[in-house]
Order: C-alpha cells, then structure tokens, then sequence
C-alpha cells in the first residue's frame, strides 16, 4: 500500500538521521554529526506534529464562521423601495428615503406629497428623507433602475445561500422562540404569534429564508438581545409578509411580493419588496 505523504516524509527523515551512522570522510567530525542528529531530531519532531495537528487545523477550518452578510447595494440607503407602489393611510412615520420604480409616482399613495423644485425629489411631512419615483427628473430615474436592480441581486443571493444550519425549525411557529445567528432555511411560511427573540452579539448575523409567507399576529414583537442589530438581519421571502396591528419587527425585509402594515405596526429595518407596500399608520426607521 502506498503510505501517506506525510508518514513518507517522517520515515524519510528519521531513517537519514537515526541513528547516527558514523560517516567515513575525514570532515565529518562528531559536532558536525552531533548538528545533524540535531537537524534531525527537529524535522522528525515538525513532522509528527503537522500529522497530528492535521485533523485538528481541518475541524477549525470546517467549523469557521461563515460570512452571511448580504450586499444591499444602492437598495440600502432607501427605508421603503417597491416596484409597484407604496401607499399610507396616514398618518405614518418613515425614517429614511421611500422610492418605487419601474412604476411612476402616482403610485405614491396618501402621503401628500410635494415635488421639490429641481423635479428631482419630493417630501412629505410623514418622511423624514426623500421620496423618488421612476419618473422624477434626471438623475432619478437610473438611481431608481440601479437601486431595483441591486435589490433583486440581493434577493436572489440571499435566497441561494445553501448549507443552513436550521431547517424547517420549529415547524415555522417561532412565537415565543429564540433564534440564534445563522443560516435558516423554510419551505413552509413562518408566523409568530408571540414574541420571538434574536440573540446574539453586535457582528452576529441572520438569513431567514422563507419560501411561503411571513406573519406578524397582533401586539407580537421581534426583540433583540445580546447586542443583535437589525442591520445585520435578512428576511428573505418569497410570499407576501403581513404584520399585524401593534406590532414590531426587526430586520431587513426582502421581498419577491408585497408588505402589509396594519394600523400602529411597527419595522427597525429595511422593507425592499418586488411588489407594493401598504402601510397604515406605520413606523419605519431604517437602521444607520
């Protein structure tokens, strides 16, 4: 059978330094000798331990953190970005840039909103920032198609991470549960109805993905501990994500359809979906 390298590389070694043969030509004195049997004690000694740590430096290498950071791109600097329209029922209270594209802005509902002179922008006393449509003024509307474009690229990262440490868990019902960072991956919707809890510390990071639909029943809250931001939390969801009256979530939420808000919810995070959002007397605050 053939030996391992490294088994190859120790006998090879240890066979040409012990024992010490003595050595015929006259410039081989005993300090020579003793200096390669030295020699050879210490390769034979790196050798035995780069074996045996072998196993170990591949568990560590195996068990390393993996980096689950998604790149929002441009589609991060908005709180609120959809295809297809945002509309409030005032009065809500947005912290950050809204924006919707491909779609005009008359898909910018209830927020009475004011076009700034440059044609650029407009306001709304229920944004603290911007408001952008496709057909705004020039630059807008390439920010506008970049900005979709890299939400989709997110999305679609986001929901081709593979390998997840938690599958299916708790058959979807995360009410009342603690998530620990990580890669989850559903095939099922997911529905908390009760506080669920986020622990981990400030660089710790979330991929939730979900293949059916996201709901928030009444008064239930997400609730970080331990340090968890909710910038470094992605919901990635395929069907539409509902949250009921009262309340909260955290996290950045990428949708492929749409996001209701119903009367006093509330989101610290990103709402980033492919259809319309529907907001009722809603508070969004995206993250620093």
């Amino acid at each position: 059978k053939t030996l391992p390298p490294a088994v190859t590389f120790i006998i090879s070694s240890c066979s040409q330094y012990l024992p010490i043969v003595p050595m015929a030509h006259p410039t081989h004195t005993p300090l020579t000798q003793s200096r390669r049997k030295y020699a050879g004690l210490a390769a034979c000694f790196v050798a035995l331990l780069s074996l045996a740590c072998a196993p170990a430096l591949a568990a560590a290498e195996d068990t390393a953190p993996r980096d689950l950071t998604v790149n929002l791109g441009t589609s991060g600097t908005f709180a609120i970005l959809a295809k297809t329209g945002v509309s409030t029922v005032p009065q809500s209270a947005i912290t950050g840039d809204v924006g919707v594209s491909p779609i005009a802005q008359g898909a910018l509902t209830g927020f009475g909103f004011i076009l700034d002179a440059s044609g650029e922008f407009a306001t709304s006393d229920q944004v603290t920032g911007n408001m952008y449509a496709a057909d705004f003024a020039v630059p807008t509307p390439s920010k506008m198609s970049t900005a979709i474009g890299d939400m989709e690229t997110a999305y679609t990262d986001a929901a081709g991470r593979v390998d997840p440490d938690f599958v299916n868990l708790h058959s979807g019902l995360l009410g009342g549960k603690t998530l620990a960072p990580g890669l989850y991956k559903y095939g099922i919707g997911v529905g908390f109805s009760a506080d669920c809890t986020l622990d981990g510390s400030a660089d710790d990071k979330w991929i939730i993905q979900i293949a059916g639909t996201l709901s928030m029943a009444a008064d239930a809250k997400i609730i970080l501990s331990g340090g968890a931001r909710a910038e470094n939390i992605v919901w990635v969801v395929a069907g539409a994500s509902f949250f009921g009256a009262n309340s909260h979530f955290e996290g950045n939420i990428l949708g492929a359809t749409s996001a209701v808000f119903i009367t006093g919810s509330s989101i610290n995070g990103r709402v980033l979906v492919q259809t319309a959002v529907t907001l009722q007397s809603t508070t969004v605050v995206k993250p620093v």
